[in-house]
């Protein structure tokens, strides 16, 4: 699975990867903001200088994937043809390896012949090959992470010692400064793992505090460097305030207008430059905070349209938006239909055990809530699509297999084996 995964997305960059070597507006499109960071830290300026100009430190990103960019500059050249090709190689890699979490996920909960339609199916996915293949940012890396998490943590309820939960930590940890987005569920998933401990009679106390501990170690230096160089508590990435003031506007036409953001705004980027990160920053989130306080109706209405947005795809239907967005009737069919596979496949799981369908549910529930609330992009749903494609999956294994059993006359009521 791995390996056609990976040839598969290497055979779409080969077509793709010229789109990032154009160098327009000095070479943005080949990783944005990570792209920057990775050029002032690989000519030994520091994790600095987010968009175009030398502005200095900066919390604007979490470190992880600005330094593996970083790498791929040293080795390859910055803003080369060599490291466009690299990181998108490196991506491409990140996505095949979720193949694994994701077949051993599948097989935990639902059995092998459903891991292996999961991980089949991952393999091919379209999100997963264009993602990979045509962005270079933390997307990949993040749905690795996030699906190696799930999966320990299915583990850490019958665990015997304390160490799983250590590494359960380090690895939150190591993704929190990947993408913050991961905080979003994995304490949530420590926390249903630690009371189902708790409620089974299983030591409970020093394995959850080891998990903790653990996330605080690996953080703890990203976020002290963060305080010495701004004087303030800056846990993972100083931009919230951006994206709430980004996501909330009268221009709705887009679910990301363009003309609110420092990239594509010479009045915005101004601003940031004569504010400096922090205090532009902290103003774009009190104009954000005071437009939605002037307009709570509008303000419901917008996230209402998010949260359709990130479970179907859908935005509008205006002339103007689908110039911008030409492939979205595609995607509306496609994220919906999974949306739809899913849904069905919680409901068989939540029918036959509770404790299977409760981490997905978690997740479903808790990771969307900050883009619902800010503003959603199109790739800010991928790191969950790996639950979804195992949810998929297990629907319609479960229903080939009532159909099957139906048709030799055999009862039609299909078993989830559980694998330990």
């Amino acid at each position: 699975m791995v390996l056609t995964a990976l040839v598969l997305r290497l055979v779409v960059v080969a077509f793709l990867y010229p789109e990032r070597t154009d160098p327009a507006r000095d070479h943005w499109r080949c990783g944005g903001e990570a792209g920057r960071i990775a050029r002032s830290i690989a000519q030994g300026e520091g994790f600095s200088n987010p968009l175009f100009a030398k502005t200095g430190p900066t919390a604007w990103l979490a470190p992880v994937f600005p330094y593996l960019l970083a790498g791929i500059f040293k080795i390859f050249g910055i803003y080369s043809t060599a490291s466009t090709i690299a990181a998108l190689a490196l991506d491409s890699l990140f996505s095949a390896l979720t193949c694994i979490p994701v077949y051993f996920i599948a097989r935990k909960h639902f059995g092998a012949q459903t891991a292996a339609w999961a991980g089949w199916i991952w393999a091919f996915f379209p999100y997963a090959i264009y993602f990979s293949a045509d962005f270079i940012w933390s997307t990949t890396l993040t749905t690795l992470l996030l699906s190696l998490v799930f999966l320990t943590a299915l583990y850490l309820e019958t665990s015997k010692g304390v160490w799983l939960w250590v590494g359960f930590g380090a690895l939150v940890g190591l993704g929190s400064l990947t993408d913050p987005s991961i905080m979003s569920v994995a304490p949530l998933l420590g926390a249903w793992a630690w009371y189902r401990r708790y409620r089974s009679g299983r030591r409970w106390l020093m394995p959850g505090v080891g998990a903790v501990l653990a996330v605080v170690l690996v953080v703890s230096p990203w976020f002290i460097r963060n305080y010495a160089t701004f004087h303030k508590v800056i846990p993972f990435r100083s931009c919230l305030g951006l994206e709430v003031y980004f996501g909330n506007n009268q221009d709705s036409w887009h679910w990301g207008p363009p003309g609110y953001h420092p990239s594509d705004n010479e009045k915005e980027w101004q601003e940031y430059r004569q504010l400096g990160e922090i205090g532009y920053t902290a103003k774009k989130f009190h104009e954000g905070l005071a437009f939605i306080d002037s307009h709570r109706l509008l303000y419901l209405q917008q996230t209402l349209r998010r949260v359709v947005y990130l479970w179907t795809g859908f935005w509008s239907f205006s002339r103007r938006y689908l110039q911008e967005e030409p492939a979205d009737p595609f995607n509306i069919v496609l994220c919906t239909g999974l949306t739809v596979l899913a849904l069905m496949g919680l409901r068989r799981a939540w029918r036959i055990d509770t404790a299977i369908a409760m981490p997905y549910i978690l997740v479903f529930l808790a990771f969307p809530v900050i883009y619902y609330l800010t503003h959603p992009e199109d790739y800010y749903r991928r790191p969950i699509d790996p639950q979804y494609v195992l949810l998929a999956a297990w629907s319609v294994v479960s229903w080939q297999t009532g159909w099957s059993r139906r048709r030799s006359g055999a009862p039609a009521n299909v078993a989830v084996t559980t694998v330990e």
